[in-house]
Protein backbone atom coordinates (compact mmCIF):
# COMPACT_ATOMS: atom_id res chain seq x y z
CA UNK A 1 0.00 0.00 0.00
CA UNK A 2 1.28 3.13 -0.46
CA UNK A 3 2.17 5.86 2.02
CA UNK A 4 -0.23 8.38 0.84
CA UNK A 5 -3.23 5.64 1.16
CA UNK A 6 -1.95 4.70 4.78
CA UNK A 7 -2.17 8.32 6.04
CA UNK A 8 -5.42 9.50 4.78
CA UNK A 9 -7.13 6.06 5.46
CA UNK A 10 -6.00 6.28 9.11
CA UNK A 11 -6.31 9.54 9.86
CA UNK A 12 -9.96 9.58 8.88
CA UNK A 13 -10.35 6.25 11.12
CA UNK A 14 -8.48 5.90 14.04
CA UNK A 15 -6.57 8.65 15.96
CA UNK A 16 -9.75 9.64 17.75
CA UNK A 17 -7.86 6.95 20.43
CA UNK A 18 -4.97 9.07 20.94
CA UNK A 19 -7.92 12.40 20.46
CA UNK A 20 -9.21 11.15 22.72
CA UNK A 21 -6.79 11.68 25.45
CA UNK A 22 -6.43 15.17 24.93
CA UNK A 23 -10.42 15.64 25.73
CA UNK A 24 -12.57 14.94 28.87
CA UNK A 25 -12.36 11.96 30.08
CA UNK A 26 -16.02 10.43 28.76
CA UNK A 27 -17.24 6.90 29.69
CA UNK A 28 -16.40 4.37 26.87
CA UNK A 29 -18.94 1.99 26.06
CA UNK A 30 -18.04 -1.72 27.34
CA UNK A 31 -16.02 -4.63 24.99
CA UNK A 32 -19.36 -6.94 25.87
CA UNK A 33 -20.41 -7.77 22.39
CA UNK A 34 -18.88 -8.98 19.57
CA UNK A 35 -19.66 -5.42 17.35
CA UNK A 36 -18.46 -3.69 20.54
CA UNK A 37 -14.89 -5.58 20.42
CA UNK A 38 -14.74 -5.11 16.50
CA UNK A 39 -15.09 -1.91 16.75
CA UNK A 40 -12.33 -1.63 19.28
CA UNK A 41 -10.23 -3.85 17.02
CA UNK A 42 -10.26 -1.64 13.91
CA UNK A 43 -9.38 1.23 16.28
CA UNK A 44 -6.23 -0.65 17.34
CA UNK A 45 -5.04 -2.26 14.25
CA UNK A 46 -5.38 0.65 12.46
CA UNK A 47 -3.70 2.87 15.24
CA UNK A 48 -0.47 0.50 15.10
CA UNK A 49 -0.53 0.77 11.35
CA UNK A 50 -0.18 4.91 11.74
CA UNK A 51 2.51 4.70 14.65
CA UNK A 52 4.50 1.78 11.91
CA UNK A 53 3.93 4.82 9.25
CA UNK A 54 5.22 7.63 11.08
CA UNK A 55 7.92 5.52 12.25
CA UNK A 56 9.30 4.99 8.95
CA UNK A 57 9.19 8.76 8.39
CA UNK A 58 11.19 9.15 11.26
CA UNK A 59 13.79 6.71 9.90
CA UNK A 60 14.12 9.48 6.59
CA UNK A 61 14.14 12.59 8.77
CA UNK A 62 11.05 13.66 7.70
CA UNK A 63 9.04 14.66 10.72
CA UNK A 64 5.04 14.88 11.25
CA UNK A 65 3.71 16.48 13.83
CA UNK A 66 1.61 14.51 16.40
CA UNK A 67 -0.41 17.85 17.39
CA UNK A 68 -1.40 18.16 13.57
CA UNK A 69 -2.47 15.05 13.04
CA UNK A 70 -4.61 14.47 15.52
CA UNK A 71 -6.12 17.86 14.92
CA UNK A 72 -6.86 16.78 11.18
CA UNK A 73 -8.56 13.49 12.52
CA UNK A 74 -10.73 15.72 14.91
CA UNK A 75 -11.31 18.01 11.96
CA UNK A 76 -12.12 15.11 9.68
CA UNK A 77 -14.76 13.73 11.35
CA UNK A 78 -16.46 17.03 12.15
CA UNK A 79 -16.38 17.42 8.49
CA UNK A 80 -14.06 20.30 8.90
CA UNK A 81 -10.83 21.17 7.09
CA UNK A 82 -8.41 23.84 7.22
CA UNK A 83 -7.17 23.08 3.36
CA UNK A 84 -9.26 22.10 0.13
CA UNK A 85 -9.75 18.23 -0.43
CA UNK A 86 -7.76 19.13 -4.10
CA UNK A 87 -4.79 20.76 -1.32
CA UNK A 88 -4.82 17.56 0.76
CA UNK A 89 -4.80 15.37 -2.37
CA UNK A 90 -1.57 17.28 -3.43
CA UNK A 91 -0.27 17.53 -0.07
CA UNK A 92 -0.24 13.94 0.39
CA UNK A 93 0.99 13.14 -3.20
CA UNK A 94 4.03 15.59 -2.42
CA UNK A 95 4.75 13.83 0.86
CA UNK A 96 4.82 10.62 -0.74
CA UNK A 97 6.89 11.52 -3.16
CA UNK A 98 9.64 12.60 -0.68
CA UNK A 99 9.59 9.40 0.79
CA UNK A 100 10.07 7.57 -2.15
CA UNK A 101 12.95 9.88 -3.21
CA UNK A 102 14.55 9.51 0.50
CA UNK A 103 14.03 5.74 0.28
CA UNK A 104 16.09 5.90 -3.06
CA UNK A 105 18.90 8.53 -1.96
CA UNK A 106 19.08 6.14 1.59
CA UNK A 107 18.96 2.45 -0.46
CA UNK A 108 22.07 3.79 -3.23
CA UNK A 109 23.84 4.99 0.02
CA UNK A 110 23.65 1.48 1.62
CA UNK A 111 24.03 -0.04 -1.76
CA UNK A 112 27.71 1.74 -2.24
CA UNK A 113 28.79 0.89 1.60
CA UNK A 114 28.44 -2.80 0.91
CA UNK A 115 29.70 -2.66 -2.71
CA UNK A 116 33.11 -0.57 -0.73
CA UNK A 117 33.07 -3.34 1.93
CA UNK A 118 32.60 -6.56 -0.31
CA UNK A 119 35.53 -4.88 -2.44
CA UNK A 120 38.02 -4.53 0.26
CA UNK A 121 36.64 -8.13 1.80
CA UNK A 122 37.73 -9.36 -1.47
CA UNK A 123 41.03 -7.90 -1.89
CA UNK A 124 41.92 -8.85 1.64
CA UNK A 125 40.60 -12.54 1.06
CA UNK A 126 42.92 -12.62 -1.87
CA UNK A 127 45.79 -12.24 -0.36
CA UNK A 128 45.25 -15.16 2.10
CA UNK A 129 47.64 -18.14 1.94
CA UNK A 130 45.95 -21.00 0.13
CA UNK A 131 43.46 -18.93 -1.51
CA UNK A 132 43.42 -19.02 -5.51
CA UNK A 133 41.37 -15.86 -7.70
CA UNK A 134 40.07 -17.46 -11.06
CA UNK A 135 39.22 -15.03 -14.00
CA UNK A 136 35.94 -13.85 -13.00
CA UNK A 137 37.03 -13.31 -9.78
CA UNK A 138 35.96 -16.07 -7.94
CA UNK A 139 37.85 -16.94 -4.92
CA UNK A 140 38.42 -20.37 -3.56
CA UNK A 141 40.64 -22.71 -1.13
CA UNK A 142 40.94 -26.03 -0.84
CA UNK A 143 39.91 -27.17 2.34
CA UNK A 144 40.02 -31.27 1.59
CA UNK A 145 41.72 -32.70 -1.23
CA UNK A 146 40.68 -35.47 -3.13
CA UNK A 147 40.81 -37.57 -6.14
CA UNK A 148 37.40 -38.37 -7.47
CA UNK A 149 36.26 -37.10 -10.82
CA UNK A 150 34.96 -33.53 -11.44
CA UNK A 151 31.24 -32.81 -12.66
CA UNK A 152 30.30 -31.04 -15.67
CA UNK A 153 28.25 -28.16 -16.06
CA UNK A 154 25.19 -29.81 -17.16
CA UNK A 155 25.82 -32.44 -14.61
CA UNK A 156 23.56 -32.94 -11.83
CA UNK A 157 25.32 -33.03 -8.21
CA UNK A 158 25.04 -33.96 -4.47
CA UNK A 159 26.87 -31.47 -2.12
CA UNK A 160 26.82 -30.91 1.66
CA UNK A 161 27.22 -26.90 1.87
CA UNK A 162 27.22 -23.80 4.07
CA UNK A 163 26.80 -20.79 3.13
CA UNK A 164 27.62 -17.33 5.39
CA UNK A 165 27.95 -13.52 4.79
CA UNK A 166 31.02 -11.88 5.21
CA UNK A 167 30.48 -11.08 8.81
CA UNK A 168 29.73 -14.71 9.28
CA UNK A 169 25.92 -14.58 9.71
CA UNK A 170 24.84 -17.74 8.34
CA UNK A 171 21.67 -17.96 5.94
CA UNK A 172 21.85 -21.48 4.79
CA UNK A 173 23.04 -24.80 5.39
CA UNK A 174 21.88 -28.29 4.20
CA UNK A 175 24.26 -29.50 7.39
CA UNK A 176 21.82 -28.07 9.79
CA UNK A 177 19.11 -30.19 7.52
CA UNK A 178 20.80 -33.11 7.56
CA UNK A 179 19.86 -33.44 3.86
CA UNK A 180 22.31 -32.80 1.28
CA UNK A 181 21.21 -30.37 -1.86
CA UNK A 182 20.98 -31.97 -5.22
CA UNK A 183 20.76 -29.75 -8.06
CA UNK A 184 21.58 -29.44 -11.98
CA UNK A 185 24.88 -27.28 -11.52
CA UNK A 186 24.05 -24.81 -14.75
CA UNK A 187 20.53 -23.75 -12.23
CA UNK A 188 22.51 -21.92 -9.81
CA UNK A 189 24.38 -19.21 -9.16
CA UNK A 190 27.35 -18.76 -11.52
CA UNK A 191 29.81 -18.44 -8.52
CA UNK A 192 28.66 -22.04 -7.73
CA UNK A 193 28.29 -23.23 -11.28
CA UNK A 194 31.99 -22.44 -11.94
CA UNK A 195 33.59 -22.89 -8.27
CA UNK A 196 31.79 -26.92 -8.30
CA UNK A 197 33.83 -27.77 -11.82
CA UNK A 198 36.63 -26.84 -10.03
CA UNK A 199 36.14 -29.91 -7.31
CA UNK A 200 36.79 -33.27 -7.32
CA UNK A 201 33.99 -35.88 -5.72
CA UNK A 202 35.19 -36.20 -1.90
CA UNK A 203 36.82 -33.40 -1.38
CA UNK A 204 35.49 -29.82 0.54
CA UNK A 205 36.14 -25.94 -0.73
CA UNK A 206 35.45 -22.81 0.33
CA UNK A 207 34.43 -20.21 -2.42
CA UNK A 208 34.41 -16.45 -1.67
CA UNK A 209 31.92 -15.56 -4.56
CA UNK A 210 31.68 -11.94 -5.79
CA UNK A 211 28.42 -10.07 -5.55
CA UNK A 212 28.07 -10.34 -9.63
CA UNK A 213 29.01 -14.22 -9.35
CA UNK A 214 25.97 -14.61 -6.96
CA UNK A 215 22.80 -12.55 -6.38
CA UNK A 216 23.89 -8.80 -7.52
CA UNK A 217 20.95 -6.48 -7.22
CA UNK A 218 18.36 -8.57 -6.51
CA UNK A 219 17.60 -8.52 -2.37
CA UNK A 220 17.12 -12.01 -1.07
CA UNK A 221 16.17 -10.99 2.25
CA UNK A 222 19.24 -11.77 4.55
CA UNK A 223 21.23 -11.37 1.11
CA UNK A 224 21.14 -7.27 0.70
CA UNK A 225 21.97 -6.53 -2.86
CA UNK A 226 25.81 -7.24 -3.62
CA UNK A 227 26.38 -9.19 -0.99
CA UNK A 228 29.64 -11.44 -1.57
CA UNK A 229 28.88 -14.58 -0.37
CA UNK A 230 31.12 -17.04 1.44
CA UNK A 231 30.43 -21.04 1.00
CA UNK A 232 32.32 -24.59 2.31
CA UNK A 233 31.15 -27.09 0.23
CA UNK A 234 31.70 -30.53 0.48
CA UNK A 235 31.17 -32.40 -2.99
CA UNK A 236 29.81 -35.93 -2.09
CA UNK A 237 28.77 -37.43 -5.47
CA UNK A 238 28.00 -36.63 -9.19
CA UNK A 239 24.36 -38.06 -9.34
CA UNK A 240 24.25 -38.08 -13.38
CA UNK A 241 24.50 -36.37 -16.77
CA UNK A 242 21.46 -33.53 -17.35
Amino acid sequence: MRVTTKLSLIAITVLTLSACQKEPQVDIPALDTDQAKQAYSLGVSAGRYLESTVQEYDKIAVELNSDLILQGVKDGLAGTSSVSDDEIQQLLATLDEQYRAKQAEMAAAESEAVITAGKSYLEQNATKEGVMVTESGLQYEVLVAADGPKPAETDIVKVHYTGTLTDGTKFDSSYDRDAPAEFPLNRVIPGWTEGVQLMNVGSKFKFTIPSELAYGERDMGVITPHSVLVFEVELLEIVAGE
